[in-house]
């Protein structure tokens, strides 16, 4: 099995649109918006992503940072996960930017997204 690479870092905003506004002066970039609550900028080894979580529902998760990891095999890494001390959070499901993934922490209670790597989002 190939090695897990990094694909794209995400940070939580309270308001996607003064990131948007910020980070493209910043970054001289003004990147791309993937969704109403999403923009991505392409760095070139990984996609800087913001987005804004909803107040309530599905994607409402907490302000923590994720990574996201690619891999060829997505149910041998969920395995790996759960035999290294990690958790799923989630099962593999096919998000609305076309992903399949799934949610985990590790044991420390980081979290990160694992992306099936033929499904991967690209700019």
């Amino acid at each position: 099995m190939a090695n897990p690479r990094v694909h794209r870092v995400a940070v939580p905003v309270s308001d996607v649109d003064a990131a948007e506004k910020f980070y493209s002066a910043l970054l001289d970039n003004e990147g791309k918006r993937i969704l109403p609550d999403r923009h991505y900028y392409d760095l070139g080894d990984f996609i800087l992503a913001f987005y804004q979580p909803p107040e309530s529902g599905t994607w409402s998760f907490d302000q923590n940072q994720y990574f996201y990891l690619s891999t060829p095999d997505l149910d041998a890494m969920r395995a790996k996960v759960e035999a290294n001390g990690g958790t799923c959070l989630t099962e593999n499901a096919t998000m609305p930017w076309g992903e399949t993934m799934f949610f985990a922490t590790d044991p420390s209670g980081s979290r990160m997204g694992i992306v099936q790597e033929d499904t991967l989002f690209s700019m």
